[in-house]
């Protein structure tokens, strides 16, 4: 009976230490900005404001997708001290395609996949202190990406 109480503790304890990083990448997750179906409260929920236009920040996606199921953008900022990355697709169901936080002097680059469901400005918004900073980028989209 002990080794099996021992081993229900165990057990426990080990689930418990793994489920507690989920819980806290959980904490994090801005549910309501990943939801909102317009910038504005997109970026209400991200606590941007005043953003600035910027040629620090590089965009590099096609002028005209194919296929908007999978639209290939690379960003890269060269804003000093640059804290996150956010992505927005104004003509999308949801807005806000993807939030990137960078930390201990990671390189504020990233290259993913997106969906567009039509043609629309892919817009990135910088955080560097207090400060935000914008860049956007028209792509044309052929067939939509969004079913």
């Amino acid at each position: 009976m002990q080794r099996r109480h021992f081993l229900s503790v165990f057990l426990g304890g080990i689930t418990a230490l793994l489920i507690a990083p989920i819980s806290a990448f959980a904490a994090t997750w801005n549910k309501r900005a990943f939801e909102a179906t317009k910038f504005s409260n997109a970026a209400n929920d991200l606590a941007i404001k005043n953003e600035m236009p910027s040629q620090d920040i590089d965009i590099n996606a096609p002028d005209r997708a194919e296929n908007g199921a999978i639209v290939q953008v690379e960003i890269n900022s060269r804003i000093p001290n640059t804290e996150s990355i956010a992505i927005f697709v104004e003509h999308n169901p949801t807005t806000l395609i993807g939030h990137f936080t960078f930390t201990n002097g990671a390189l504020p680059q990233l290259v993913t996949r997106i969906k567009m469901a039509e043609t629309s400005d892919i817009k990135i918004v910088v955080k560097a202190g207090d400060q935000y900073f914008t860049v956007a980028k028209n792509v044309v989209v052929l067939e939509n990406g969004c079913g």
